[in-house]
């Protein structure tokens, strides 16, 4: 059963991750240079770009991605649609590969001019905040040390918690994007390497409300059966529903496999060693 639930999973959430943002860019054609920065999470979700002297964020709207193959090292290429008061007023691209950028383009709508742009790396950068914006609601965290996590809602309203801390020599936060009790909406989550020899990744989820516009945390599951602690290197099977977290325990891997309830609470249906 394991080989075939792992055969038909549709998302690696490992696999996906996107780090260490935000990428600052500059043109490099046209008489009036500019600088901007771009974000964007998990296969170009969340993604806007701001203007260097400017307040205002612009939502990006992913067009098409591409990629060679699926690894951690995988060429990615995105195109995205900028989107200003409801109208797509210019487009941009970019290919990813390890962390660097390369063929990055702004295009504008209203006369098609198009303009080449150049990643930017300064000292210091990986330690920049890190920041989504999905269902407008602006997200915002580090990659490193600092626990931080600030949701600030479009009327207003700031929510600010601590991430689980770091107990491990490499402190690297990921965070994804992706749809984790499979109602039609993204949701988010950050993961740490866990407290022992760092082989897994734990996870804190934050489910969005499409009927309150707000997220909140997905509870771990009540399930003393489970072999796992909390949720560790999740995996979602998409065509069946479900959720997985494995971990290892002693010299042997397991696997916990979660369904949602309607209350988006986790279920547990069974556990089961890896092969």
């Amino acid at each position: 059963m394991l080989k075939k639930l792992l055969s038909v999973t549709l998302f690696v959430l490992l696999f996906f991750q996107a780090l260490s943002q935000p990428f600052s860019l500059k043109s490099t054609n046209g008489t009036k240079p500019f600088r901007l920065d771009i974000y964007f999470g998990t296969d170009g979700k969340g993604a806007f770009v701001q203007y260097h002297g400017q307040q205002g964020l612009i939502a990006l709207q992913l067009k098409t991605l591409s990629s060679q193959e699926k690894s951690a090292q995988s060429k990615i290429t995105y195109v995205w649609d900028e989107v200003i008061g409801g109208k797509a007023t210019g487009s941009y691209g970019l290919t990813r590969e390890a962390g660097k950028l390369s063929g990055v383009w702004y295009k504008r709508a209203k006369d098609g001019r198009r303009f080449q742009l150049e990643q930017i790396i300064a000292p210091g950068d990986e330690a920049r905040i890190d920041k989504y914006l999905l269902h407008d609601v602006l997200i915002s965290f580090r990659h490193t040390s600092d626990n931080l996590l600030t949701l600030s809602y479009s009327d207003g309203n700031t929510f600010k918690t601590q991430l689980p801390g770091f107990d491990h020599p490499d402190p690297q936060r990921h965070g994804t994007i992706a749809d984790y009790n499979f109602d039609g909406f993204d949701d988010v989550a950050f993961s740490i390497p866990d407290a022992g020899m760092g082989v897994y990744r734990t996870f804190s989820i934050y489910l969005y409300n499409p009927k309150s516009k707000h997220f909140s945390i997905l509870a771990e599951p009540n399930a003393p059966q489970a072999k796992c602690s909390g949720l560790c290197d999740v995996v979602l099977d998409k065509k069946n529903r479900l959720l997985m977290s494995s971990c290892r325990g002693g010299a042997t891997w397991w696997n916990d496999i979660y369904s949602f309830s309607h209350h988006n609470k986790l279920i547990w249906l069974r556990s089961t060693k890896q092969q």
